[in-house]
Parts: C-alpha cells; sequence; structure tokens
C-alpha cells in the first residue's frame, strides 16, 4: 500500500513540475520575442530618421549608387519597422505569457502547499490533481482557447542546481528548515538579484534619455549644419521613452522591494523562533505567509505589466510613424534658412513677380 501511494505521490509531482516548466519556459520565449519586436520597432524609427538626415546633408547625384542604398533604406526601415509592429499587435497585443505567468507560479504554489502544508494528508494527491486541472482551464481561458506549446522536455525542477545550496530538488517532503532554504531564501536571492539588475537597467536608461535630451539641445544650440541632427536626438529620445513605459521599471523595483522586505521578516521571525516555538503550527504560518506574499508579488506585478501593455497598446502600429513625424517636425524646424527656401516652387516666384509688375503697372 505504501509503494502505491509513493508511486501516486511521485507521479502527481512530476505532472505538475512538467506543467510549471512547460508554462514558464513559454511565458519565457513569448515575452523575449515581443520584446525584441519592440526594440526592432524602435530601432527601425530612428534608422529612418538618419537615412533622411543623411540624405540632406551629402550631396549625393541622383545616379550615385550610395544615394540609392540610402533611399532604399529610408523607404525600407519605416515599412519595415509597420510590418513588426503590425505583426506584434497581431500575435503578441493579448499578452499571453503574462496569463502562462500567473498559471506557473500557483502551480508552483500548490507544490509547496503539497509538500509542506498537505504532507500528512492521504488525498493530498487528489487535491494536486484537481488544482492543476483548474489551473490549466483557467490558463485556457486567458489565452483565448490556443494553447500552442510545446511539449516541455528538460530537467525537472527546470532550475535545480546541485552546485547552488538555496535550489530545490523538488520532489520530497519539506521541513521548517528546509522550506526555509528552498523557497524563502531561494526567493529571497532570486529578488535580491534581480532588483539590483532592474535597478541598473533602469539608471542605464534614464541616462540615455537624458543624454539624448543633452544631445539635441547642444545641436540646437550650435545652429548651423548641426542643427539638422536635433531630429536624430529627438527620435531617439522618443524611442528610449517609450521603451522606457514598456519595461515598466519603476513598479517592478517597488514590486521586488516590497517582495524582498517581506521575505526578510519571514526569515529573521523564523530564525529568532525558539526550537519550541518551530513546530508544525509554527511551520505552517510560515508557509502560508510566504505563498501569500509571492502570489501577491506575481498578481501585483501583472497587473502593473497588463496596464503597461494597455498604454503602449494603442501606439504599437503607427510607432515608427510616430518617431517619424516628429523627428521631421523637428528637422523642419532645425533646418538652415537657406535649405529651406528650396522648397518654394519655381511657378510662385513667378507669380510674385506678375503680381509686382502688375502693382507697378
Amino acid at each position: 500500500m505504501e509503494d502505491i501511494v509513493d508511486q501516486e505521490v511521485t507521479s502527481i509531482l512530476t505532472v505538475a513540475w512538467e506543467r510549471y516548466s512547460q508554462y514558464d519556459a513559454y511565458a519565457v520565449r513569448r515575452n523575449h520575442a515581443q520584446l525584441r519586436l519592440r526594440r526592432w520597432v524602435a530601432i527601425l524609427g530612428v534608422m529612418a530618421t538618419l537615412f533622411a538626415i543623411l540624405l540632406q546633408v551629402h550631396p549625393f547625384q541622383s545616379s550615385d549608387a550610395v544615394s540609392w542604398i540610402f533611399k532604399v533604406l529610408l523607404i525600407a526601415s519605416p515599412l519595415l519597422g509597420s510590418f513588426l509592429a503590425a505583426f506584434n499587435t497581431k500575435f503578441y497585443a493579448n499578452g499571453d505569457w503574462l496569463t502562462l505567468r500567473a498559471g506557473a507560479e500557483e502551480i508552483l504554489k500548490e507544490i509547496y502547499n503539497y509538500r509542506t502544508i498537505l504532507q500528512n494528508r492521504l488525498d493530498r494527491h487528489t487535491y494536486l490533481e484537481n488544482r492543476l486541472q483548474e489551473i490549466q482551464r483557467q490558463v485556457y481561458r486567458g489565452i483565448s482557447g490556443e494553447v500552442v506549446m510545446r511539449p516541455y522536455a528538460g530537467k525537472l525542477p527546470p532550475y535545480y542546481d546541485s552546485n547552488q545550496p538555496h535550489s530545490d530538488p523538488g520532489f520530497k517532503d519539506l521541513n521548517g528548515e528546509e522550506y526555509l532554504k528552498y523557497r524563502v531564501k531561494n526567493q529571497l536571492d532570486y529578488h535580491t538579484r534581480k532588483v539590483n539588475q532592474f535597478q541598473r537597467d533602469r539608471v542605464r536608461l534614464q541616462l540615455f534619455v537624458l543624454s539624448a535630451g543633452f544631445a539635441g539641445a547642444f545641436l540646437a544650440a550650435l545652429g548651423g549644419s548641426f542643427s539638422l541632427w536635433v531630429a536624430l536626438a529627438a527620435s531617439t529620445a522618443t524611442a528610449l521613452i517609450g521603451w522606457q513605459e514598456l519595461r515598466n521599471l519603476d513598479a517592478t523595483v517597488r514590486n521586488y522591494s516590497k517582495v524582498i522586505l517581506e521575505l526578510t521578516i519571514i526569515s529573521d521571525h523564523w530564525n529568532n523562533l525558539t526550537p519550541a516555538e518551530k513546530n508544525k503550527a509554527g511551520f505552517y504560518r510560515m508557509v502560508q505567509a510566504t505563498e501569500n506574499v509571492l502570489w501577491s508579488q506575481n498578481v501585483e506585478y501583472i497587473k502593473s505589466m497588463q496596464e503597461a501593455l494597455t498604454t503602449t497598446k494603442g501606439s504599437q502600429g503607427d510607432l515608427v510613424d510616430q518617431v517619424l513625424k516628429q523627428s521631421m517636425e523637428e528637422f523642419e524646424e532645425s533646418k538652415p534658412a537657406r535649405i529651406r527656401r528650396r522648397k518654394v516652387k519655381p511657378d510662385s516666384r513667378q507669380a510674385k513677380r506678375r503680381s509686382a509688375q502688375k502693382s507697378t503697372d
């Protein structure tokens, strides 16, 4: 009888880790793909502005091969950028990776409940199986009934590393100290590492935005031919600001900082308990508090990212056009008067002469 129970326990945990790994891998892949698309849309918008300026700065002949190359690139950049933006809107605008992330984190929460609070329950494998079914149906509805995912063929658990002291092997039941090490300390290390990475990205991105703005102001102050390049600085700043809004780093840093604080408090509280207080009740309270903190963080993160997607969703299809429009306006305003006068048509000058002659007569 014990062999049958152990077989059921091992089997359902394997299924749970497989579903978690599948959702997690697909969510990561989809997120990275949509970020790459957005990055290229912004880059192509800036490149179109650059090619437009180069065609004005360099007096290429119409038969010059370099001139034709720049003209082709000028036409191709916004077209390709608009195509990528439309592709992103069609296949990534629904934020399905966020639904999959929510499903993966909920499965992970149930895995740890199974291995801690429910470890003495004989019906825990039935409970976990039912919860897996519910979560998978929720994910199915959340991604509009289109489950196009590759089967997961990697190791289980996916992030286990025997060389890391806080890495969880994933299948044995846990006591208080093991849960503290494999779950609390593991997540504390992860969020600490990520929040420092996000902070570096946030500072670096802000410096780039400020540098682009300073460069535009400096070029405008120099005047002359330098003022032509104000358009490039303006389009670069616009693209960086859009990327900054998409990454939503400010909200993410605050979210992760809150998790670090709460997990630190939980860890300190457990370490300060006496051996008598580290009983089953104290252990279960630590598990419940930890899982609530992590789940709340996950919900808040997904909500903030959905809001960021909604904010930028309306401009996905015409991001290149927006960058070009703003930069070209700056470009036209920064042109020297002698260049702007070239656009006056001969017919209009002749009309002015005829009008002057009539008034003299």
